[in-house]
């Protein structure tokens, strides 16, 4: 491979398992534009985009928004450095993801022996401050603040009572929904209230009507929420979708 090598947008979308349309979404931001634009106005990238792009999929994966992202590329003059530093970010995220892997496990061994589980086993490796910039972007600056007082406010031993309560609620959706009951449901709906209440946590205004059906949709299309309910069951993840959306159309208009 020459320093001359150059891709299309469709056969870079193609090798980074991406989008042409997510491709020109970042270049519109600024965060990936062309090397050059062709006469015929096709857009070609080189391996500089190359690098550039690998650095904004791994900040994405690291729960970074695209602002942030923006600001984080925009202040790297030295790439080899920044690699570096990101591979010591990857390194840290390797350890946090054997960490997931080795409570899951035991998790799982427990509830197939029926054994009592503890939070401090369940949630080691998970860090609620890992998608601050996301919830950021999604619902503001003020939202994740509010969150975040109230949970640095908690003892760890409450801080364990809200972790449970949201194992016992995610174990009611799996038996709800392998029971065949309808999202809409009186008793799918009593779990969705419980639900409501554990996201509103300690904010100071209740989640809106936008706000809850949006994170219902964010646990279906984000692998890392699905985990969470479709470990209950394929397709529970959905489940709690459709019944978080029916609890909002009656509740929160």
């Amino acid at each position: 491979m020459n320093s001359d090598t150059e891709w299309s947008i469709q056969d870079l979308a193609k090798a980074a398992g991406t989008t042409s349309r997510t491709l020109r979404h970042y270049g519109q931001l600024g965060l990936l534009p062309p090397s050059r634009i062709g006469a015929n106005g096709y857009r070609f990238y080189d391996q500089d985009s190359l690098v550039r792009l690998q650095r904004i999929l791994l900040l994405r994966e690291l729960g970074l928004g695209l602002p942030v992202i923006a600001e984080v590329l925009a202040g790297e003059q030295d790439t080899a450095a920044a690699l570096r530093t990101h591979l010591e970010l990857l390194r840290h995220e390797q350890d946090r993801i054997r960490r997931q892997i080795d409570s899951v496990t035991n998790t799982l061994h427990k509830t197939e022996r029926g054994e009592q589980l503890m939070a401090a086993e369940v949630f080691d490796g998970f860090d609620h401050t890992r998608y601050k910039d996301e919830v950021i972007e999604r619902w503001g600056k003020d939202a994740y603040e509010r969150s975040d007082r109230w949970w640095r406010s908690l003892s760890e031993a409450d801080k364990n009572l809200h972790f449970q309560a949201h194992l016992d609620i995610a174990a009611d959706y799996g038996r709800a929904h392998a029971a065949g009951l309808a999202p809409d449901s009186d008793e799918v709906q009593a779990i969705v209230a419980r639900h409501y209440e554990w996201v509103g946590g300690g904010s100071q205004s209740r989640p809106s009507f936008e706000h809850f059906t949006g994170l219902g949709e964010m646990y279906v299309a984000d692998p890392r929420f699905a985990a969470n309910y479709d470990v209950h069951g394929e397709g529970t993840a959905e489940f709690v979708r459709d019944a978080m959306k029916a609890y909002a159309e009656a509740n929160l208009r």
